[in-house]
């Protein structure tokens, strides 16, 4: 396998690795927004307080965030064993 095979590896997993970093504060600032734009609203406090309908947004950018992390470790970890291997 040429050199470049395992940079483009690396690449990715790096890239995976970003978007995942990305997802992940994304999603704690979503999820700050809803519970401060709750907490000034006097009249929805049964929503805040019961968190009834729930909102998995801010959840599964966090959760789909973490995901992309662990791919992006594996793939970067894969690429660089493979380059020290060969």
């Amino acid at each position: 396998m040429p050199y470049q095979d395992y940079f483009l590896l690396m690449g990715v997993g790096g890239l995976f690795l970003i978007i995942g970093l990305a997802l992940v504060i994304w999603g704690k600032r979503e999820e700050k927004d809803y519970y401060n734009s709750l907490a000034t609203r006097a009249g929805d406090a049964r929503e805040f307080m019961e968190h009834w309908p729930t909102r998995p947004q801010p959840g599964a950018l966090r959760m789909g965030g973490w995901i992309a992390i662990a791919i992006g470790v594996a793939m970067l970890i894969t690429g660089g064993a493979l380059l020290l291997l060969g």
